[in-house]
């Protein structure tokens, strides 16, 4: 397997590199990613020097440079997880999304159809996506492999145009394809932009603490390790042309995860001054704000035997615990974004 993950200097896909080198079926590992705010390889200090381990800087955007990639490393399987992921930046900014989200996922479409010809003997595309794609969710149910798309922001509808590129170029070209959407991922190195990296870092410089509307929008939280193996047991086992949802069976309301962090700072780091329940801020919702998402991943759990192994509780412990370890990190993503 000559693997190629894009943004694999980003939140995911480092944690996806980190827990993927090792295996004995990868002989090489090309990590495609531009660096933009969000991509640090400071995330993958351990690995850089692997002998498996190769870094390629070129843009999804940059079609030729794509193919040289695919090509020159003689590309066998992608896990394609590089994409602009913010629904605050895509509202204010929508343009990058179309380009990298949906045109990126076009050029290393065309690559791998270039590379692969008709010979798909040992190869698969794997598009990693997101549950935003379906859109928002009343008080029950759960999102399916088969619920209908209805994407509310920029950011979501460039990952379901994306999506249906991949699943036309396998039922156009025969393309050995798999998608996966997930629910919100948290855990070590998550740019600080998303929820949980915001709180904790806003807790610790005893600022306001930003909680949208009235803080009870709902999401799935899935620990980015748990992801990680998801996406290796997928991309291993996964049949060519299904979509598989992967979820952590882990409902919060955005509140009550900010309040839980507050608690847990409060007992882990009690010099920052305690009572920091107190710096929550309610703010003016976000537009097109989705009020719960909710994910049944009954289908890769039957399927290919995957569940998630951490709790919530366990798993937002151990993310705090590092956040509060690692500031040194925290501090030098920002100073280059």
């Amino acid at each position: 397997m000559n693997l190629l993950i894009t943004g694999g200097a980003g939140f995911i896909g480092s944690n996806v590199i980190h827990h993927i080198i090792g295996r004995p079926e990868i002989q090489r590992l090309i990590n495609l990613d531009c660096l933009t705010y969000a991509g640090h390889l400071e995330n993958l200090a351990g690995v850089s020097s692997h002998p498996k381990y190769v870094f390629e800087k070129v843009d999804l955007r940059d079609k030729m440079a794509v193919l040289d990639v695919v090509q020159r490393h003689a590309v066998t399987h992608v896990m394609h997880l590089a994409a602009e992921s913010h629904v605050d930046r895509s509202i204010t900014g929508p343009g990058d999304f179309i380009h990298t989200n949906i045109v990126g996922t076009f050029h290393l479409l065309e690559a791998c159809r270039a590379q692969w010809g008709d010979d798909f003997t040992d190869k698969k595309f794997h598009h990693v996506s997101t549950d935003e794609v379906y859109g928002s969710l009343g008080p029950t149910g759960y999102f399916t492999e088969t619920t209908p798309y209805a994407p509310n922001s920029p950011y979501s509808a460039s990952k379901a145009a994306s999506d249906m590129l991949v699943r036309a170029y396998h039922h156009t070209y025969g393309l050995p394809t798999v998608i996966t959407n997930c629910s919100n991922n948290y855990g070590p190195y998550q740019f600080p932009e998303k929820l949980i990296p915001v709180v904790i870092q806003s807790v610790l410089a005893r600022k306001a603490i930003p909680v949208y509307g009235d803080g009870m929008n709902v999401r799935d939280w899935l620990y980015v390790r748990d992801h990680a193996e998801a996406l290796w047991v997928v991309l291993s086992r996964g049949k060519t042309g299904e979509t598989y949802n992967i979820g952590g069976h882990n409902e919060w309301a955005n509140l009550r995860i900010v309040e839980m962090i507050c608690d847990l700072i409060d007992e882990l780091a009690p010099q920052f001054g305690g009572h920091s329940r107190k710096l929550i801020t309610f703010v003016k919702d976000r537009p097109g704000h989705d009020r719960r998402y909710a994910i049944d991943a009954s289908k890769v759990e039957r399927e290919l035997g995957w569940a998630p192994a951490h709790t919530f509780e366990r798993g937002i412990r151990e993310t705090v615990e590092w956040y509060l370890a690692n500031q040194a990190w925290v501090q030098c993503v920002l100073a280059n974004r």
